[in-house]
């Protein structure tokens, strides 16, 4: 079965940046190589804060909208609830992308932390 992961990114600065994959240890890759999106390369945003993960595209599609669409404060008590510390999720993963250990993360689909 497939997995869809809804995600959020962010820099020193606590930038933010969320988006969907089905590969989150590929896209958080991009990411940090400066391929991932325009948005992120410009602004530096290499560190994995916040997850969700869920077997429906569109569940995570529907999911990326909604928060998307909320102001700031409320994406900030998101990161907060699931990662006080901010934390970086990724932190361990090797540099390629490869051989890495997904944190404890949040499934959308029942909405129960995992």
């Amino acid at each position: 079965m497939r997995e869809y992961y809804v995600y959020t990114m962010t820099n020193p600065s606590h930038v933010l940046y969320t988006g969907v994959t089905n590969d989150l240890v590929r896209r958080v890759h991009e990411h940090r190589s400066g391929l991932g999106s325009d948005f992120t390369g410009k602004y530096r945003i290499t560190q994995l804060v916040y997850y969700e993960r869920t077997n429906d595209v569109r569940v995570a599609l529907a999911r990326e909208k909604e928060i998307k669409g909320w102001r700031r404060a409320k994406k900030l008590a998101l990161i907060e609830a699931q990662n006080p510390t901010w934390r970086d999720y990724a932190a361990d993963w090797a540099e390629d992308g490869r051989g890495h250990t997904e944190p404890e993360g949040r499934d959308s689909s029942t909405g129960v932390s995992e």
